[in-house]
């Protein structure tokens, strides 16, 4: 079986000149991460939209870069048998941040934060751990992440 990934953009903001490669890079997470037969959406934003969302649904006034919302549901169409995992949002203004942080390109920490989205929605989580600069995680997600990260490292996604 296959997966869907439907990729969709804030109302009012352009679609950049990366938009139409997003749906076959989440694929390929999804096959390295061993997930079949899901459905998941991701919807790219602002730091205004994501800070809205971050205070509605996890109480922190504040932006931030990527919000995981599970499903969790199965459902069945004409083409089979479908997990929908859930919704991914990522602020296209804290990830130039973040890459300055950690001296990465954008290219990098976006395949990051897309990586990280679909975990999540999968029922991983880090707790308390984050990713640090020159700090090498520890919990199974987390380096499942940076294990992800670097067999896609060859792939451009991100251009300007």
């Amino acid at each position: 079986m296959a997966n869907r990934v439907l990729v969709s953009m804030q109302e009012g903001m352009n679609e950049p000149v990366w938009f139409s490669r997003i749906e076959e890079f989440v694929k390929k997470i999804l096959q390295k991460a061993g997930y079949d037969g899901e459905e998941l959406s991701i919807l790219f934003c602002d730091d205004v939209f994501i800070h809205n969302l971050n205070k509605e649904y996890r109480n922190i006034d504040a932006s931030t870069d990527v919000l995981s919302f599970e499903a969790g549901e199965e459902y069945e169409d004409d083409e089979g048998q479908w997990y929908s995992a859930g919704d991914i949002v990522i602020s296209l203004d804290t990830l130039p941040k973040n890459a300055e942080y950690f001296e990465v390109d954008k290219n990098t920490e976006f395949k990051r934060l897309l990586i990280h989205g679909v975990l999540h929605l999968n029922g991983m989580d880090h707790g308390e751990e984050h990713i640090e600069k020159d700090v090498e995680p520890s919990c199974e997600m987390l380096v499942l992440q940076e294990k992800i990260l670097e067999e896609l490292a060859d792939e451009i996604i991100w251009t300007e």
